[in-house]
């Protein structure tokens, strides 16, 4: 293969030199339900899933394990490269259309037993964290006769903001439907993207105007659904869904700030190679404590800490300032073949390859 083909081939690799400094993009702390119901729908197609998960640490059983978690960074890109490989326009409708209420685990329960809709709705965007969800969202109200669920990209990502969107409005109007009826139906649906080929599909299944090329990202709709009592409520099942809900999210928040703290040392002293060890004892937990908690998580330390050498080797690289022997030190590599033996493990080419620009 030619010099520029095998960069080219390699290149996708490089959007680590760029990756968000916000320690939300590689905290290990989203449950993976939105990429199990992609995994499930590419199963029905006969579409492979390992591929999507090279490179990541993960399998396709872990996939389906609800106690495994995945950082934003590994979602997206599992994300991106699935809609590659499907190529199907409007796959984030489908796959926010295939999930119920039971995809929302404890969070679907505790909407289900809330006294009403309005109740319901408050509690889905207070842990819509605990489901996975890959967009923040709030509500907000535009007018006394209109209320809107506003989603926010977590992280400017144009290829992907289509496939989220979709998926996210699409499976709130699936779980909205399965707690009032049928003959729930929104104001207005507002998407900031342009049209895409499949405009006409929104319009079939949410029912309502849908406007592209908008300020925001929002789902309006009327305030009346709001005081609707659900006929599924039961204040003993609210409580108890309740308080698991709220555990969960404290659990992540805890696992957030671990997988953290962990970075922010081993940034600081990546030429020094620290040990799992000496990150718990700065931590003041025992090494047993921290790799418990970071497999909580999803994690494991040594993937962690060669992504931050990864990223670190290809900020050096890019640079251009520092030999490749002394970049290998800057990140904790006295031996330059040692190096670029392990450049090459996580990144698939060389750190020369990686340096030189493409023909």
């Amino acid at each position: 293969m030619p010099r520029s083909a095998a960069l080219k081939a390699h290149r996708p690799k490089v959007a680590a030199r760029t990756a968000p400094a916000d320690a939300r993009y590689t905290a290990a702390v989203i449950p993976t339900t939105i990429l199990a119901v992609i995994a499930q729908l590419a199963d029905a197609d006969g579409a492979a899933v390992e591929p999507w998960l090279a490179g990541l640490g993960l399998t396709r059983a872990q996939i389906d394990d609800a106690s495994v978690r995945v950082s934003y960074r590994q979602a997206s890109l599992i994300i991106r490269r699935a809609l590659r490989a499907i190529g199907r326009s409007g796959f984030g409708l489908e796959v926010g259309a295939h999930q119920s209420n039971g995809t929302f685990g404890i969070m679907g329960l505790a909407m289900m037993t809330a006294r009403t809709f309005g109740d319901a709705v408050a509690i889905g965007v207070e842990f819509a964290e605990i489901t996975g969800a890959l967009m923040d969202v709030e509500i907000e109200t535009p007018n006394e006769h209109e209320v809107a669920l506003l989603a926010r990209p977590r992280f400017p990502d144009e290829e992907i903001l289509g496939f989220l969107c979709e998926e996210l409005f699409a499976s709130t109007l699936n779980l909205a439907r399965s707690l009032v009826g049928p003959g729930f139906r929104p104001e207005r649906l507002e998407l900031t993207y342009p049209a895409p080929r499949h405009a006409a599909d929104y319009r079939r299944l949410f029912g309502c105007e849908v406007r592209f090329g908008a300020p925001r990202n929002r789902l309006i709709v009327a305030t009346h659904w709001l005081g609707r009592r659900l006929p599924t409520h039961h204040p003993v099942s609210a409580q108890q869904a309740l308080a698991i809900c709220r555990e969960q999210a404290a659990q992540i928040q805890r696992q957030s700030e671990v997988t953290a703290s962990v970075e922010r040392i081993l940034r600081r002293r990546l030429a020094e190679q620290p040990t799992l060890g000496e990150v718990a004892q700065m931590l003041n937990l025992s090494e047993r404590t921290l790799r418990r908690q970071l497999a909580h998580s999803g994690r494991v330390y040594r993937e962690i800490h060669d992504q931050l050498r990864a990223e670190r080797a290809l900020e050096l690289l890019t640079a251009g300032a520092l030999s490749v022997a002394e970049i290998g030190c800057e990140v904790g590599y006295s031996d330059a073949r040692e190096f670029r033996r392990a450049f090459k493990r996580w990144t698939g080419t060389t750190p020369t390859a990686m340096r030189q620009p493409a023909d």
